[in-house]
C-alpha cells in the first residue's frame, strides 16, 4: 500500500535534484541562482569581508574563503579586486593557513610612511593585520589565537608575512578580528579588537609591530569582527565623530582624542535585515572622494546545488547625520551602481487603488527601484517582488521585508524607498538610507512578478522609476 507513495516521492526529489544539477552544470557565474551584482566567489564558500583598502585606483576585497570546500573550513584569505566597487575580478588567494593557524578576518591599511619599514620600492607598502586561528588545523595544534602582519610591495598581488608573527600575543578566549585605522593626530595606529563575550579592545602602535593596551569597551549583544572610524556629521568635516560598530552592524556613536573613546549613549542597531554580518568598512579612500564605504557577509543565504556559498551585500556609502532622536548612521548603496543600470521604467503622481498594479506586465530579477509613496488613505502600500513583499505599515509606521521589520516615520506624509532585487536577495532602503534590511531568499525560478500595491484605500505613486539591471559578470 505504501509503495506508491514512496515511488511518488522519490521521483520527486530526483526530479528536483536533477534540476539542480542542470542548473549547476550552467557557466560559470551565470547558474540559476548565482547574485549577478553582488560579489560571489568561483567556487566554494566564503564569509567575512576582510582586508578592504583602496590603493592606485583599486578597491580591494579579501574575505573569508574555504578554497577546497562548499563549507566553511579551511579559513583562507581569498582575494578580489575591481575599479568601481561593482565590478570584480577574483585573483589567487592572498594568506594561506600556516604553523601558527587559519587566517581569520582582519583588515589592511597603506603604510604610507612605511612605519612598519617593509616598503621595498617607491610606493608604500600594503600591510594585513589578520587573526591566526590557532588549533584549527593539524599544523596549528596547540597554538592559540593571536594577531599576525602580512605586506605586499606589488598593490597586493603577492603577500608576505612578517617573521615577527605574532605581533599581538593571545589576550583570552578567542580574540579575534583586528581593524587598524590611522589616527592622524597622534601619529599613531589605533586596533579595534574582539575578545571574548561582549568585551572589545583598543590598542595603539607607532608602527603596527608593538601593541599598546589602551581600553576595553563593553558592547552589550554583540560579538567578533568590529570596525572602528571617524565620520563628519552631516557632512561638515570640522565636526566629527566616532563610529565604533559590531559584527552585526549594532554601532556606538562617540568622540576618541587618541586614548579613549566614550560613547554618547547607548549603541544602535544599522540594519534591521535576517542576513548582515561582519560589517567593514574601506580603509584609505582618498580624501576628494571622502566617502565611509561599507561591505556585509551576506550571512545565512541558501544556494543548493550551486558551486558557491554565500554573497556580500552590494556596497554601501555610510552618512552620520543629525536626526530628532539623535546622531544616527544612515546606509545607501553605492551612487555606481547606476553603471548597470539598463532599460528604466518611470511613473510620476499616480493615484493607487487597491486592486490596481503599474507594474502589471512588467517582470524581472535584476532591479534597482526607487520610490516617493504617498499612502494616503491606504493602510499599507508597497512591493511584491518575485512573490516577496516589501511592505509599509501605515498605523504601525513599520517597514517590513522577508519577515524582518523596521520602525520608519513618515515625512511630510511620504516614505521613500530604495530596493535592490538581486537573484537571491533583496536589500531595502528607506527614507534616504533612515533603516535598511538586508535579507536572502530562496526564490521560485519561474516567478518573476513584479507589483506595487496599496490595501485598504487609494495612496499615491509620487515617482517610481525601475531600472534592470546589467549582469557584472561577463
Amino acid at each position: 500500500m505504501l509503495i506508491r507513495p514512496r515511488l511518488r516521492a522519490l521521483t520527486v526529489a530526483l526530479s528536483v535534484a536533477l534540476v539542480w544539477a542542470m542548473q549547476a552544470a550552467e557557466p560559470l557565474y551565470h547558474e540559476a541562482l548565482r547574485p549577478q551584482f553582488h560579489f560571489t566567489p568561483q567556487r566554494n564558500w566564503h564569509n567575512d569581508p576582510n582586508g578592504l583598502v583602496f590603493f592606485r585606483g583599486e578597491y580591494h576585497l579579501f574575505f573569508q574563503h574555504n578554497p577546497t570546500g562548499i563549507d566553511w573550513g579551511n579559513m583562507t584569505w581569498g582575494h578580489a579586486v575591481g575599479r568601481d566597487l561593482v565590478h570584480w575580478q577574483q585573483l589567487p588567494n592572498a594568506l594561506e593557513p600556516d604553523r601558527l593557524g587559519a587566517m581569520f578576518s582582519g583588515s589592511a591599511v597603506v603604510d604610507w610612511h612605511n612605519t612598519a619599514g617593509f616598503q621595498s620600492g617607491r610606493e608604500p607598502a600594503l600591510v594585513a593585520i589578520y587573526t591566526a586561528a590557532g588549533d584549527t588545523s593539524p599544523a596549528s595544534k596547540g597554538q592559540p589565537f593571536t594577531q599576525c602582519l602580512a605586506y605586499s610591495n606589488d598593490r597586493g598581488r603577492s603577500w608576505t608575512k612578517f617573521a615577527g608573527n605574532p605581533v599581538l600575543p593571545h589576550i583570552i578566549g578567542g580574540n579575534r578580528d583586528p581593524k587598524v585605522v590611522r589616527h592622524a593626530p597622534t601619529r599613531r595606529w589605533i586596533m579595534a579588537l574582539f575578545k571574548d563575550g561582549h568585551t572589545y579592545a583598543l590598542f595603539a602602535s607607532p608602527d603596527l609591530k608593538s601593541w599598546t593596551h589602551l581600553q576595553d569597551l563593553e558592547f552589550p549583544d554583540c560579538g567578533e569582527c568590529p570596525d572602528f572610524f571617524e565620520m563628519p556629521v552631516d557632512g561638515h568635516r570640522q565636526y566629527t565623530r566616532w563610529v565604533f560598530t559590531a559584527a552585526n552592524g549594532h554601532y556606538f556613536v562617540g568622540s576618541f582624542h587618541g586614548t579613549t573613546f566614550t560613547p554618547d549613549g547607548p549603541p544602535q542597531v544599522a540594519d534591521w535585515g535576517k542576513n548582515y554580518y561582519a560589517v567593514q568598512t574601506y580603509s584609505d579612500i582618498p580624501k576628494s572622494d571622502g566617502r565611509r564605504i561599507q561591505i556585509a557577509w551576506m550571512n545565512g543565504g541558501k544556494y543548493p546545488g550551486m558551486p558557491f556559498n554565500q554573497q556580500m551585500s552590494f556596497p554601501c556609502e555610510l552618512k552620520l547625520r543629525s536626526l530628532p532622536e539623535g546622531l544616527r548612521l544612515c546606509r545607501e548603496p553605492v551612487k555606481e551602481i547606476a553603471k548597470l543600470h539598463a532599460r528604466e521604467h518611470a511613473w510620476k503622481n499616480v493615484r493607487l487603488r487597491p486592486g490596481e498594479n503599474p507594474l502589471a506586465g512588467f517582470g524581472g530579477e535584476l532591479l534597482d527601484i526607487r520610490a516617493e509613496l504617498e499612502p494616503g488613505a491606504a493602510s499599507e502600500v508597497g512591493f511584491r517582488l518575485r512573490g516577496e513583499p516589501v511592505s509599509y505599515s501605515v498605523a504601525g509606521r513599520k517597514l517590513s521585508s522577508l519577515g524582518s521589520d523596521a520602525p520608519l516615520a513618515p515625512v511630510n506624509g511620504r516614505i521613500q524607498l530604495q530596493i535592490l532585487l538581486d537573484r537571491a536577495s533583496l536589500e531595502v532602503f528607506g527614507n534616504d538610507g533612515r533603516v535598511s534590511l538586508t535579507s536572502c531568499f530562496l526564490p521560485k525560478l519561474e516567478n518573476r512578478s513584479l507589483e506595487v500595491y496599496a490595501t485598504g484605500g487609494a495612496a499615491k505613486i509620487v515617482s517610481l522609476r525601475v531600472f534592470e539591471l546589467r549582469s557584472i559578470w561577463p
